[in-house]
This record gives structure tokens, sequence and C-alpha cells, in this order.
């Protein structure tokens, strides 16, 4: 029988375009998460620069995060920008267990000056975490009603994003967790930016949080780096 699934967001302090540095960072917040799946905001493991250098899998940095889920018996999402063979760059959700690392979603929506850097993705992505279907999203995918609608489609049961949002967009991230929760029937985590990430971004929202699928807010973080939101979803 499937058993519950202990989910984290989490709010890493960045240093721009510091694949190691960032990576490190990661690894300690999933150790201290002790959780199943830890999920971290949009290019996590570069800050928001869209010109940073694309990061490959089995990169050499990306070791300790590997390390630390190994120790943790977690699965971790980190965010970055990666390329494929022909040379097409995306915005990524990575994937990391004790096995490695691969690329699982790459962003649908593009927004601001990402489109001159950036392709889409493919389409929507749901992954399988002990029996639980984790659909995937990245920052403007979780405002366009298209995107979640096709994740509903999928049949996900929990819902988790990375972000980056200034924070004075801190009501519509949290309207959009309630939003995506109703409309998906299932959970919603979003993994939000706090403190300062690059790219122009000196302050971001933070404030990560876990809704229920009525929309009821159930874990929320504050707005430091280093912070997380935690929550045991039930059997």
């Amino acid at each position: 029988m499937r058993g519950s699934l202990t989910i984290a967001a989490a709010q890493p302090a960045c240093a721009a375009k510091d694949v190691r540095a960032n990576a490190l960072e990661h690894a300690r917040l999933i150790r201290l998460a002790r959780a199943r799946l830890v999920f971290f905001p949009e290019l996590s493991l570069t800050g928001y620069e869209l010109d940073a250098a694309a990061i490959s899998p089995d990169d050499e940095a990306l070791r300790p995060i590997v390390e630390a889920c190994a120790e943790c018996g977690a699965a971790a999402l980190p965010g970055a920008p990666v390329e494929d063979p022909g040379g097409e760059r995306y915005i990524a959700i990575l994937r990391a267990t004790e096995a490695g690392s691969d690329v699982v979603y790459r962003k649908s929506y593009l927004g601001g000056d990402e489109p001159g850097r950036f392709a889409a993705g493919n389409g929507p992505v749901a992954i399988d975490v002990d029996g639980w279907r984790v659909g995937l999203g990245i920052c403007k995918d979780t405002g366009v009603a298209q995107h979640v609608a096709d994740v509903a489609a999928l049949r996900a049961e929990v819902y988790v994003a990375g972000l980056v949002h200034r924070p004075e967009e801190l009501d519509e991230q949290e309207r959009r967790g309630v939003s995506i929760a109703r409309a998906c029937g299932g959970f919603v985590a979003l993994a939000s930016f706090a403190g300062p990430t690059g790219g122009g971004y000196d302050r971001t929202a933070g404030c990560s949080a876990i809704w229920a699928p009525d929309g009821t807010q159930l874990a929320r973080a504050g707005r430091e780096p280093g912070e997380i939101a935690t929550f045991s979803l039930p059997a």
C-alpha cells in the first residue's frame, strides 16, 4: 500500500552563478528537511541569471546533492538551465536521487527576457514518487490556466513548482497556490526564492507554502533564505 509522503519546499541562500556553492547549500537543506521529496525555486542552482552556463545532470558539482539524497533517502528537485545535444537551452527541473541526476521537466511557458535565451519545453510532466503522482511546473507555468489543466489531466495528486517572485508579488503567489489546488483537486507546494538571487532580484518573496486540495494552507516558510515549508501528505 502507498504510504504517506513528506514533502519540503526549500529556500536556499543563493550565490549567483556559483553552482558548487549552491549545490552545497541544497545538500544542507536536504539534510535539514528530512523529507522524502525536497524541491527548490526556479534556477536554484545558478540564481535567476539567464546567461548562466547550462548544467549537465552528471556535473561533478552536483555530487553533494546526490550524496545528501543517498544519506537521507530523499529525492530532490533543483532548478537549472540545461542544454540538449542540439544546443537548445531550457529552464528545467533536475531530479537527484542516490542514483544520480536527470532532467525531468522543461519550463513550458516563458516570460520576460526568457524567450530570447531559452526554448519552451514540450508539455506537462508528472513523475512517480513512492506511488504518488507529482506534477511539475516552473514559475510562469503556475499562472497559465492551460498548463494547470494539462497537469490536472495527468491525474497528478501533488503539484510542485519552483518560483522566483518579488516581494510585491506575494499575494499573487498565494492566490495561485489556492487556485491550482482547487483546479487539480490535489495538494500544491510552491518553492519560492528568498533573499537576493541575481538577475536584478535583490529581494524575493520567500514564503514557500503547501496547500490542501481545498485550498487550505498547510505549511508556510518565512521570508528568509534557509527556511523550509514541510508537510506529510497522508497515505
